[in-house]
């Protein structure tokens, strides 16, 4: 569920778990009821990736008392936000404007197999089974399934700023192109420090993060959550403007995303980041198994930004306005 709530976009199902690299290292996991099988040797990287030390029982806890966050609770039980390499989840996310998952998962394969290195997973017997109690995991058996596998590491900015852009769009980046390597340059030069910026207050990584070509306010919190893990940080979309309208403002016509944001702050409190990846992954997965209408899988996927709705509203009665004249 974690690896399927639109985080990450590289990990791969093979046999009973699945295959991804966490930064340089290629890694098998597999979940059975509590326990988690992994790769010889991947124990406290794993453990560190999925944030198997975040208190979930508290943080669940934490969530406000009404409906429809009940049932996303209850959805989403167990999910984690996974603590990403800061480069590798701002490249993503840049990338993902305005896309489908679909469509994220074959850019990041792209520029994986184009520019990143190859890694080999030959996990033999199956590695090793890590127990999670809510203590430091410890390795009691090796088990799982035996794992021969090629997986491709995410491209260091280095790589990136010495392609060009037509490298870059020949991945599907599109437009996305200019801005993933403007920015990756930006990093190379060390004009952007994203490991320093770890000390920074959320308001001033917020707008660190925002100086960036093609990240906004709902990418510089993608990036604060599952990169920096500020666990306040909300990111409102398309989908998760959708809900709180529906479910907590009922009876507005219109809310200002001010108000929005307002709202989320003060409703959500500490672990807001949590309760919106709950809100998310409950409402996409429940609306996706119940049937959408054709018209809305850009709310499907939920990677447009809010607002955007609206923008293509416009453009739709400025061209029937062409037609009838």
């Amino acid at each position: 569920m974690t690896l399927d709530s639109g985080q990450v976009f590289h990990w791969e199902k093979v046999g009973n778990g699945f295959v991804g690299a966490i930064g340089e290292e290629p890694v098998y996991v597999e979940q059975r009821r509590e326990s988690l099988r992994v790769s010889h040797g991947a124990r406290e990287l794993v453990g560190n990736y999925f944030a198997l030390d975040h208190p979930l029982a508290e943080i669940c806890a934490s969530f406000p008392d009404d409906p429809i966050m009940n049932t996303a609770r209850k959805f989403c039980r167990g999910l984690r936000i996974i603590r990403q390499p800061k480069w590798e989840c701002l490249a993503t996310f840049i990338c993902s404007s305005m896309k489908q998952v679909a469509h994220i998962r074959q850019i990041s394969q792209a520029l994986r197999k184009r520019f990143g290195d190859q890694r080999k997973i030959e996990n033999g017997t199956g590695g090793s089974r890590a127990t999670w109690t809510g203590k430091p995991a410890r390795v009691d058996e090796s088990g799982g399934e035996s794992i021969n596998h090629v997986v491709h590491t995410f491209p260091s900015p280095q790589w990136l700023a010495q392609g060009s852009e037509k490298e870059l769009r020949e991945c599907a980046l599109g437009y996305r192109a200019r801005n993933l390597l403007a920015t990756a340059r930006l990093v190379t030069s060390g004009a952007a420090d994203l490991e320093a910026w770890s000390l920074l207050s959320d308001v001033d990584l917020r707008e660190k993060l925002c100086d960036f070509p093609g990240v906004g306010a709902k990418v510089a919190n993608c990036v604060m959550l599952f990169a920096y893990e500020r666990l306040r940080a909300f990111p409102i979309d398309v989908w998760i403007e959708r809900v709180l309208k529906e479910k907590y403002f009922p009876r507005k016509r219109k809310v200002i995303p001010q108000r929005l944001r307002a709202f989320c702050e003060s409703y959500f409190g500490e672990y807001g980041g949590y309760a919106q990846q709950y809100l998310f992954h409950h409402a996409r997965t429940a609306l996706r198994k119940s049937g959408t209408p054709r018209d809305s899988s850009r709310l499907r996927h939920g990677y447009a930004v809010a607002g955007d709705s609206a923008r293509n509203n416009k453009k739709r009665n400025a061209r029937m306005s062409r037609r009838k004249r």
